[in-house]
């Protein structure tokens, strides 16, 4: 089951969640739509969303992880987000999707381009049409997600795109190849769009997180010598959470960010 907060080795309240941490009133009210929000680094993004008080859709193949969520959410006194199962390789599905929601919650403040597979690989293994399945996963939904989003963001007199990258082709790590090349493109999707929706006052930026310890990677990679890594490349101790992402993502979402657009922020534990 979707947890609604990872704790962190450092200091947390009752329900595992960060004590002491910024709100940010402008984002109550406000529509928000994440891809891939059922787990990991996006459930963590949605429960974040939720308690600013913010109207929250989401995307993810993951029915049950996302139903979930959703009742978590709904049980904790927020207001249940809206989703849908969605596989986000079909850009008509993922388009309509937005759209639906949109009629339901609002035009979108906020979009926020989760949704990633960082399955391994070898540079051997790759066929074109497995090259084109990690493309259709990892680059191409963030581009017709903002396509999708931009005309209610103009109507709104403005909006946010976050788009979620990766420390880890910075760092040249192995074994993901396409999962690199995808993620490298996400700050040329950010710098590239950067003047065409500033000029309606749509910010676009990047945040690129570190080894983040979702259940899926300490389940499949967090082995001794994975700790041993994070204790060499790491400058701070503690193994970086999901929320540590999302509040940095909340912070670009919110009108305490209204003049950073086209910019990298990395989350990391200074790794790169």
């Amino acid at each position: 089951m979707s947890q609604l907060f990872t704790p962190s080795p450092r200091s947390t309240d009752a329900s595992g969640a960060p004590q002491d941490l910024a709100s940010f009133p402008s984002l109550r009210g406000r529509s928000v739509f994440i891809t891939g929000g059922g787990s990991g680094i996006g459930a963590a993004m949605v429960a974040a969303f939720a308690e600013q008080g913010a109207r929250v859709a989401f995307v993810d193949v993951a029915r049950e992880a996302s139903e979930a969520l959703s009742q978590q959410l709904a049980d904790a006194g927020l207001e249940r987000p809206w989703w849908r199962a969605c596989d986000v390789r079909d850009i008509g599905a993922l388009q309509t999707c937005i759209a639906e929601a949109a009629t339901e919650l609002g035009d979108f403040a906020v979009l926020v381009n989760n949704v990633a597979s960082d399955d391994r690989h070898t540079l051997e293994s790759v066929t074109p049409a497995y090259y084109d399945e990690r493309m259709a996963i990892n680059e191409r939904p963030a581009f017709f997600a903002i396509q999708a989003v931009a005309p209610g963001m103009r109507k709104l007199g403005g909006g946010s795109v976050i788009n979620l990258g990766s420390t880890g082709w910075q760092g040249k790590g192995t074994g993901y190849p396409c999962y690199a090349i995808a993620k490298s493109s996400v700050n040329g999707l950010t710098r590239g769009l950067a003047k065409t929706l500033g000029q309606d006052r749509i910010r676009i930026n990047t945040v690129s997180p570190g080894w983040v310890m979702t259940e899926r990677q300490i389940k499949l990679w967090l082995d001794a010598e994975g700790e041993k890594e994070l204790a060499r490349n790491q400058c701070l101790p503690d193994k970086l959470q999901p929320h540590d992402i999302a509040r940095m993502v909340l912070f670009l979402a919110s009108d305490d960010a209204a003049m950073c657009t086209a910019q990298e922020f990395k989350v990391d534990a200074g790794w790169v």
